[in-house]
């Protein structure tokens, strides 16, 4: 019989990507026990859409499938120390991310106990994200201006912000979308898979460690995702959600160290469904004259659910909308530059229509789709320039009286 160290990479590493899907396999039931006796318990209420206490700290098997196997094994089959494309040991290279992440799963983890406030999350969150940015070079440090723009190279302080906007950005857009059993953990995997094949195939600065890194995560999510699916035993909570996107944020990060246009592009196409599905939100709620941060039921999956659909079959649509986010984000990667903008520019536009046509913007707001119409429906055309006319006649009218 071969002996275990005179196998190929290769194939030690299927072989850890199987143990680390068991590993969440086995740690998922025993979360479910664990979390009713420690009361992280998601209880039904007006937001919710469990019509039971479910629990709620399912993210735990992730975290540990992930970060005993990253910590653990891994750096002992990697060697690469010496690799010309590799700077440091894999296990140097892997620990802020998992301590970074750790911070952050813990304080998701005590939110689904005693549910923290808002800036004690963030708190938790930025800790996390200074972790990475004191300790590893995912920065973003410079901005390449498409169409033979100059390279803006960013002085240190702004290269801080941005990359803490962009952690606590991807970060809290994973979270927000943890809305439908299934939803957080089907599109993290989409969105992951995608990612490690970019940064197999397509980045300018190869780095051997990040597929690596990306396709374990994507393993620990897997062995997790069965008790997960509609109908759920578990949820992940925000121990699973913000770990997820805190790990999801610093892993595209690497990707971001050369920005290029097509580089920047590349995660936000990949990240399409929660990014998307946040920045509406945040207009939709400063044109409706609430707080961004006030809680509301017009994302997407409510909507999705409002017109009817099952949770099954609300999950399975955001599933084929994150899908052709990362498809186009692949074929972005080897198209022309003219090639690459009219692919962007179809894509918002059919974005919006999906947007406007469930109504996540709020209701009455379809501009495009008014528009569309206006060009195709003569009558509508005829009752909009009728409209016009009685507007400025009533105008008219009122200056006249003053």
């Amino acid at each position: 019989m071969q002996n275990l160290t005179e196998l190929s990479f290769s194939f030690k590493y299927i072989l850890i990507l199987i143990v680390t899907m068991i590993i969440a396999l086995i740690l998922t039931p025993l979360m479910i026990l664990i979390s009713h006796k420690i009361g992280a318990v998601d209880k039904p209420n007006a937001r919710r859409i469990n019509a039971k206490p479910m629990p709620s700290a399912g993210g735990v098997a992730i975290v540990v499938a992930f970060s005993s196997i990253t910590l653990f094994v891994l750096p002992r089959i990697v060697g690469l120390a010496n690799h010309h494309l590799v700077e440091a040991t894999y296990f140097r290279y892997i620990l802020p991310f998992v301590l970074g992440g750790g911070i952050v799963a813990l304080t998701g983890f005590i939110d689904d106990i005693v549910e923290l406030g808002a800036k004690t999350k963030l708190l938790g969150q930025v800790a996390g994200a200074c972790v990475i940015w004191f300790f590893t070079n995912s920065h973003i440090e410079n901005f390449k201006i498409p169409f033979g723009g100059p390279n803006l190279i960013f002085p240190e302080w702004l290269s801080f912000f941005a990359t803490i906007f962009w952690i606590l950005a991807i970060t809290n857009a994973v979270n927000l979308i943890d809305g439908l059993d299934g939803l957080a953990g089907g599109v993290s995997i989409i969105s992951l898979t995608t990612m490690g094949l970019v940064a197999y195939f397509f980045l300018e600065t190869p780095n051997v460690y990040l597929p690596i890194t990306i396709f374990v995560l994507v393993a620990a999510i897997a062995g997790f995702f069965p008790y997960n699916f509609p109908s759920a035993v578990i949820y992940m909570g925000d121990t699973g959600a913000l770990f997820l996107g805190f790990m999801i944020a610093v892993l595209s990060l690497q990707g971001l160290k050369n920005a290029t246009a097509v580089a920047v592009l590349t995660p936000m196409l990949i990240l399409g469904v929660p990014i998307t599905d946040t920045l509406v939100a945040v207009v939709r709620r400063k044109l409706n004259g609430g707080s961004i941060a006030e809680a509301d039921r017009m994302h997407l999956h409510h909507r999705l659910l409002s017109l009817g659909l099952t949770q099954h079959a609300a999950v399975l649509v955001i599933y084929g909308i994150a899908s052709i986010f990362s498809f186009i984000a692949l074929i972005l990667n080897v198209s022309s530059r003219w090639g690459g903008i009219f692919l962007l520019v179809f894509s918002l536009i059919g974005l919006d229509i999906l947007i406007e046509m469930v109504g996540v913007w709020g209701e009455n707001r379809t501009p495009l789709l008014n528009l569309i119409e206006y060009v195709g429906n003569s009558a509508y055309r005829q009752e909009v320039r009728q409209n016009r006319k009685v507007r400025r006649k009533q105008k008219l009218r009122d200056k006249r009286r003053k």
